[in-house]
């Protein structure tokens, strides 16, 4: 049976190489910021960045939280990303597992 699951969020970041994204998800779990996250592989990213087109490749992470850990969780990433400006963009959950939303509840000290 799926549960409301507002209290929980999935948050999505990028990484300079997997070693970092690696490096990143281990802290945030480690530091209870997180329940899990997935080093999801390559993706090629175009942006716009100080006035210029980049093309990059970086390595996506998604990591699984409560909504009101993002904060700590942001300052963890910063602390161990090598970008200026990393991006950490959080999307509420809707709905979810029962079971695995408590989980997340449980590893994460709530």
């Amino acid at each position: 049976m799926a549960a409301s699951a507002g209290d929980f969020c999935s948050v999505y970041i990028t990484c300079a190489n997997r070693d970092e994204a690696l490096r990143i998800a281990r802290a945030l779990v480690e530091e209870r910021a997180a329940a899990c996250a997935n080093v999801l592989g390559e993706v090629t990213s175009v942006y716009r960045w100080k006035g210029a087109i980049a093309e990059d490749v970086e390595i996506a992470l998604l990591v699984k939280t409560r909504k009101d850990l993002f904060e700590r969780l942001q300052a963890l990433v910063v602390a161990h990303h090598s970008y200026e400006c990393p991006c950490i963009v959080a999307f509420p959950l809707e709905l979810g597992f029962e079971g695995y939303l408590a989980w997340i509840r449980a590893e994460t000290g709530g």
